[in-house]
């Protein structure tokens, strides 16, 4: 089932998504050739906790960290560390915080210093097939006009939606119903309708669509084939004016 909100519950999820959208502006000045991933998580807890929210990440599943940090072949899921940056490398650093109850979740993908045509390439489509998919988040439309948006401009570009990983409802709980594939045929799944509230986010392959799941940890999660991989992310809320997105400064 998937829960619709109030405009009371929407507007706690904003406010959630505030802190969010700070951490991933904070961070952007500390995403630079030598930081160690270990540190951006520990600057995101602090400026999270300092605002009365609480990570959602930490503890999720037995998840280790405040955040993700997801470097070049590393789709998402990426765990913070000892790793530091380097120049030219891509890195897909997701956050989610629960505040007064209510969650919010946004991701994003950094250059670190000068990167190349591809990278950058695969970043822009990336962007772009968050923001199609945000466009298709009307009242009357499908969840199957979403999906389809985000392939379309994904394939468009050249690159491969990942399939194994999809986005998700959001609210009171981080994952909520339903699941949001980032390819499909439009005009299928549920209708769409007011106070119903999605993360969207388009996980991308500059090779093939194949991930896998590091087996040490658990959690990491690479394209098999080596090659790059961009995340964006935003909250989304189906409102009678149009679409909003809840994670934005």
């Amino acid at each position: 089932m998937i829960i619709r909100k109030s405009h009371d519950e929407i507007a706690r999820m904003r406010e959630a998504g505030r802190v969010v959208a700070g951490v991933l502006e904070m961070l952007e000045k500390h995403i630079r050739p030598g930081t160690r991933t270990e540190t951006l998580n520990e600057l995101a807890d602090e400026y999270i906790r300092g605002r009365g929210g609480t990570p959602s990440f930490l503890g999720y599943r037995g998840f280790p960290a405040s955040i993700c940090t997801s470097i070049n072949d590393v789709v998402v899921h990426g765990i913070p560390g000892r790793e530091r940056l380097r120049e030219g490398d891509i890195i897909g650093v997701d956050v989610g915080v629960i505040l007064e109850g209510y969650h919010a979740d946004a991701a994003r993908t950094y250059a670190v210093g000068e990167v190349g045509e591809v990278a950058r390439k695969l970043m822009e489509v990336t962007e772009e097939a968050l923001r199609a998919g945000i466009r298709a988040c009307r009242r009357g439309n499908r969840l199957g006009d979403v999906s389809n948006a985000i392939q379309r401009t994904v394939e468009a570009g050249g690159f491969s939606v990942v399939v194994q990983f999809v986005g998700h409802g959001i609210g009171r709980e981080m994952h909520e119903e339903p699941q949001i594939p980032n390819f499909g045929p439009a005009g299928r799944g549920p209708l769409l309708e007011a106070g119903m509230t999605f993360a969207l986010e388009p996980m991308v392959n500059e090779g093939s669509y194949e991930v896998e799941v590091d087996g040490e940890d658990g959690w990491t999660v690479r394209t098999v084939d080596g090659t790059l991989s961009a995340h964006f992310e935003h909250t989304v809320a189906v409102t009678e004016e149009g679409p909003v997105v809840l994670t934005l400064p």
